[in-house]
């Protein structure tokens, strides 16, 4: 019965069919296999998609195939491209499935990742970390990563202590102290880029976003984090939907409501920390994705988390495919992409949303 009541529609817009959310995840999986070969394929050196399709595929459990491409080809592909593919697949996930969670629990379709300070404080520890002598930098160990992803965990746990109030956790509150504290937070970022002197081209580029010095390395710190988060926010589904109606009918139909909020809260913020700490901060992400999946899918959280999961990894992918050829050989940071994609479709949500109030 909750159910038939979290998923009507407004007149007039007909509810996909679970069949077609099937067919759209069966769909937007198949086409991110063929979004990671066509990304790995295309670069300053050009390889054939069907021999990207073959090195990929020989590197598969069981999979043996004679080799029609040199070690240089294998090693561009596996060594150089695969990896920033994967990280960026990896990065769209975190956002768009972060993003998708922050609205249901906020009940607001302009949440995002960063609204509770989680940008402001990985920027932050970032920029300590390019500020830093020499001397304070160990060869081979990622310390920019290290401290953004520790100013982002920080800066989200200062807005949590803030915002409880005794065993509750106000949504109203929880927001306020993240606008207050991230305004706090992006001054100090501001008088330190300022400051930064000859370091402040590289502390721009990372706060703008570029994967483009993406390795091995950092698929495997990253991806637990994804994976894990990813995961326990895609158990709650049912229960996200639930929390639509509001809190107090949730807690009626046995919803924990500070438990479920506290846990999705914690699962989303991690996977948001862990991504940005080491590709920069990425806009827009965590709020087209979502509303360009609820427009097509429909708003019930069993699909709208998965489906926006795929369409994230294809999304920025595709993102940063742009990136790195548009203006080859130079570099347009990701967010600027993000953003000139963005920032017109969320004036559309606002402009949405007005008309729906009023």
């Amino acid at each position: 019965m909750v159910e038939s009541h979290l998923i009507v529609q407004p007149a007039g817009n007909l509810m996909p069919g679970r069949r077609v959310r099937l067919y759209g995840l069966l769909g937007l999986g198949v086409l991110l296999v063929l979004i990671i070969a066509l990304a790995a394929s295309i670069g300053s050196v050009a390889i054939p998609l069907t021999t990207t399709f073959s090195i990929l595929a020989d590197k598969l459990p069981f999979v043996d195939i004679s080799p029609t491409w040199t070690n240089a080809m294998a090693t561009v592909i596996l060594e150089i491209r695969l990896p920033r593919v994967i990280l960026a697949g990896l990065v769209g996930i975190a956002l768009a499935i972060a993003g998708a969670t922050y609205q249901g629990l906020f009940r607001n379709p302009l949440a995002d990742p960063y609204l509770i300070g989680v940008a402001q404080g990985a920027s932050l520890g970032a920029i300590i970390g390019f500020l830093l002598p020499a001397a304070w930098q160990v060869p081979g160990f990622g310390l920019i990563p290290l401290l953004a992803f520790t100013g982002a965990l920080l800066s989200t746990a200062t807005v949590y202590l803030l915002a409880r109030v005794g065993k509750t956790l106000p949504v109203t509150t929880l927001i306020l102290a993240g606008v207050a504290l991230g305004a706090l937070l992006g001054s100090v970022v501001s008088y330190l880029i300022i400051s930064s002197g000859d370091k402040m081209h590289g502390i721009i580029f990372w706060l703008m976003g570029s994967f483009s010095l993406s390795q091995w390395s950092e698929v495997r710190i990253v991806l637990p984090y994804v994976a894990v988060g990813t995961a326990v926010i895609l158990i709650f589904a049912r229960i996200i939907n639930v929390m639509q109606l509001d809190e107090e009918q949730a807690q009626q139909l046995g919803v924990n409501v500070e438990r479920i909020k506290l846990i999705l809260l914690a699962a989303a913020t991690l996977i948001t920390a862990a991504s940005v700490s080491f590709v920069g901060t990425i806009g827009f992400v965590g709020i087209i994705i979502p509303h360009a999946v609820r427009l097509i899918w429909g708003a019930d959280y069993r699909f709208l988390l998965p489906l926006s999961v795929l369409t994230g990894a294809i999304f920025m992918i595709l993102t940063d495919l742009l990136a790195r050829t548009v203006l080859s050989p130079a570099e347009i940071p990701i967010g600027v992409i993000t953003a000139i994609c963005g920032a017109p479709f969320f004036l559309y949500l606002l402009r949405r949303r007005k008309k729906a109030i009023f």
